[in-house]
């Protein structure tokens, strides 16, 4: 069954309006930035971030102005992410398009990047509070820790259950809260609510990371529309190999190790023949499993309503993804 996120009623049109207040506010006086900018709608996904930022503000009120400008700019900073992201593991594929770096090099992509979050913050200013761009802010700074501590733990195999955790909580999961943080708070919501929906969106983000790594060792390009792979070429260790290294017999630990330290740019289906027969795909996919109950755990104090169901399917599509 392929996932879907269904959206509630009337958001598919305030999701347009996010496209449109996206593209308006890159739009240059330069043709060669237009060209640039418009290759980044290859590059759009389903949309997460701005669903959930949308849905949160439906679930607790109404969505305003507000709501829209937010979800553009937090679509801007998560494609910055994608943009650099690429750049740092050379990627050279993404949903099925070329990406940016392999398009126009590193030194464009980073720049291209530095524009996206540049007119994030130049969105944000339109609105009159100042109290969505601190936090904004914010977050890009945690999110900008993530890879840095990704980065530093590069190679390092004693990589802990708990660090690889706090790491893609300050890389994917603090914005994935922030989204749904700032719907409910843009809609008037009171702080327990916020704070329901901030978690959440947290617990979700953590799913999500989780199942990205897992495509990464699992999934195909075709598949997944992107470059595979990258984690265990960049001695970056994920949850289901965290999972093995922690129950293997010293020789299948040995056996990994040589795997993954090995020259060979090719290491995945290496790996893959190491873990073969254990559980540790099913251990890591069980742990995203329980952070999306624990998510869902805190809409129940939200009132049955059609943004209440959209926010438990996309909850349940983070799992069933495939891409």
């Amino acid at each position: 069954m392929k996932a879907t996120i269904e959206p509630a009623s009337s958001l598919a049109q305030h999701l347009d309006r996010v496209i449109d207040a996206f593209d308006d506010e890159l739009r240059s006086d330069l043709p060669f930035v237009n060209r640039l900018t418009a290759r980044l709608r290859e590059q759009r996904g389903k949309l997460l971030r701005p669903r959930l930022l949308l849905m949160s503000g439906q679930a607790v009120g109404d969505l305003r102005e507000e709501h829209v400008i937010l979800s553009a700019v937090v679509e801007m900073v998560h494609m910055a992410t994608l943009v650099h992201d690429d750049v740092l593991d050379d990627a050279q594929v993404r949903r099925q398009n070329d990406t940016i770096n392999r398009l126009i090099g590193n030194e464009g992509a980073v720049l291209l990047g530095d524009y996206l979050i540049s007119h994030a913050y130049h969105l944000c200013s339109r609105l009159k509070s100042t109290h969505a761009s601190r936090r904004i802010a914010a977050v890009t700074n945690t999110i900008c820790e993530g890879e840095l501590m990704q980065i530093d733990n590069r190679g390092n195999l004693d990589l802990t259950r708990e660090q690889y955790l706090d790491i893609i909580r300050r890389k994917t999961a603090s914005l994935t809260s922030l989204c749904c943080e700032l719907g409910a708070t843009a809609a008037g919501a009171d702080e327990a609510i916020v704070r329901h929906l901030s978690e959440f969106g947290l617990l979700v983000g953590m799913a999500f990371q989780i199942v990205d790594d897992l495509l990464d060792l699992t999934g195909s390009q075709d598949q997944t529309g992107k470059t595979v792979g990258r984690d265990a070429e960049l001695g970056e260790l994920t949850l289901p190999l965290i999972c093995f290294l922690s129950e293997a017999s010293s020789k299948d630990r040995a056996r990994l190790i040589d795997a993954l330290s090995d020259g060979d740019p090719h290491k995945r289906e290496a790996v893959r023949a190491v873990i073969a027969g254990s559980d540790c795909i099913d251990q890591a996919m069980e742990t995203a499993q329980s952070y999306v109950r624990s998510a869902l755990i805190h809409l129940n104090s939200l009132p049955d309503t059609e943004a209440r169901s959209s926010l438990i399917a996309a909850a349940q599509f983070v799992l069933q993804r495939r891409r």
